[in-house]
Order: structure tokens, then C-alpha cells, then sequence
């Protein structure tokens, strides 16, 4: 009989942990008990809940997952989750059970699901490099991004892709040709995932910087662009991003 794993989520991006929690919604050997945004809330609720496993973001403030890690001292089994791929081989050294790079991929969490129930009691079982390397090989560059419309998947090439906007819990994908499509992907998520063309501006807004028309500077020092859309849409920063706008175009 499979082990029922009490299982903590620890994420400071709230959607991020949404999306991981109806993604293990079918696995019935996974009982979510709790979720936390920051390491230091993840201390909390390990010491309260005693899980058996967590699912564990790398890059959250307070505590990143590697000094939230140290600070314990028997950690429960861990799945790290993470947009970067910087920390395989720390990972590795943590004797992970897996490292899931996001947004993590239903066929890709039923792997490390797998590899979770095959554990034997009382070991450690760290990830295999080559499993490692298999999996950074996934951060290659991408030419598309999935989409899915009911039992359709759409497939939105990144050419096209205009901009990018976070709008409460949603995340949307908008097109040169006018469309906007609902995207199961973190904005933080596609920040790291997306070619150096795509450019932050705001929190919750990213632009192909390939499709500017034109860029205006705003009363409060902000910048306002100009989109290259038969729309001319007109997006503007906020000020906090001045400084890494300037440097990247030169301003």
C-alpha cells in the first residue's frame, strides 16, 4: 500500500501555489495540509503540522528554501519548485527528491510523484545528476507557450506575444492581433522563462521589447510605451523599474 504523504506547500507566489495544489489534486497519496509564503512561515508550520514532505520554492523572501532548510534540524522529504536552474547542484547536495523547474508540467510531477513512492524507509534518496541535467536541458529556448481552451491546447508563438499582464489572480497573454488568452503561468515564472526581449516595466507587466513603437516619458518619471499593434497600445511603468529601464534602453 502507497504512503499518504502530509504535505506542506511553501511559495511566496500565491498562484504559483495554486496551480501546484490542483495539479496534486488527483494524486491521492498526497494530503495537502498547509501553505506558507516565506521560509519563516514555512518554520512555523513544519514545526505545527509536521509534515512528511514539501514542495519548496528557492527564491521567496525572509528566507530563501536553502536557509529555511538549515535552520531545521531533521527536514521533512523535499521537492524543490523553482523558476531558476542555477540551483540543481544545491539542490543535489540537499538530497532532494526532486527538483521541478516552473510552471511545473503535469507529466513531470507525476515523475517525481513516482520517484516519491518508490522511496525505501530511511533513506535519503538524492536526485541522480543525470536526472539533473535532464532536466535543466528543459530551460532551453522556447518559441511557443501552451495555452489551454477547454480540451483544446492553443499554442501562442512568442513572435506574436505583445505583452503580458497580471490582473488579480490571472495571468494574460496578449497578441499583436488583438487577443487575450487566460495563461496557467506565474508572471515571475514567465519573467525568467521568456528570451531577454521580453522586458518587466511594472509588477504585473512584461512587453516585447522587439514591438515598441515608441516610448514617452510620464509626468511622475515613469515611462509610458507605445506599442507596435494597430491598436498602439500604450502601456506605462511603474517607478520602481526607472532605473533597469534606462540602463536597458538607454534613456
Amino acid at each position: 500500500m502507497n504512503k499518504c504523504w502530509n504535505t506542506l506547500i511553501i511559495d511566496d507566489e500565491e498562484l504559483a501555489r495554486q496551480r501546484l495544489k490542483r495539479l496534486l489534486t488527483p494524486y491521492e497519496c498526497i494530503n495537502i495540509v498547509g501553505e506558507a509564503a516565506n521560509g519563516a512561515e514555512g518554520l512555523e508550520q513544519i514545526e505545527r503540522l509536521n509534515p512528511d514532505l514539501i514542495f519548496l520554492d528557492i527564491e521567496m523572501p525572509v528566507l530563501n528554501g536553502f536557509e529555511m532548510l538549515g535552520r531545521l534540524g531533521k527536514p521533512p522529504k523535499v521537492i524543490f519548485t523553482t523558476a531558476y536552474d542555477q540551483y540543481a547542484v544545491k539542490a543535489f547536495e540537499e538530497e532532494s527528491v526532486d527538483y521541478l523547474l516552473k510552471p511545473v508540467e503535469d507529466e513531470r510531477l507525476a515523475k517525481a510523484v513516482n520517484r516519491l513512492q518508490s522511496l525505501q524507509p530511511g533513506t535519503d534518496h538524492p536526485i541522480p545528476l543525470d536526472l539533473l541535467l535532464k532536466q535543466l536541458q528543459v530551460k532551453k529556448e522556447i518559441k511557443t507557450l501552451t495555452v489551454k481552451i477547454g480540451d483544446r491546447i492553443l499554442l501562442v508563438k512568442i513572435q506574436d506575444l505583445l505583452y503580458i499582464e497580471a490582473e488579480e489572480k490571472y495571468v494574460f497573454l496578449n497578441t499583436v492581433d488583438g487577443k487575450r488568452n487566460l495563461t496557467d503561468f506565474t508572471i515571475t515564472s514567465l519573467a525568467e522563462k521568456l528570451p531577454d526581449q521580453f522586458v518587466r516595466i511594472n509588477r504585473g507587466t512584461i512587453i516585447n521589447s522587439e514591438l515598441i513603437k515608441e516610448i514617452r516619458r510620464g509626468f511622475n518619471g515613469a515611462f509610458f510605451f507605445i506599442m507596435n499593434d494597430f491598436k498602439e497600445t500604450k502601456l506605462n511603468s511603474s517607478r520602481s523599474y526607472n532605473a533597469v529601464l534606462k540602463d536597458i534602453f538607454d534613456i
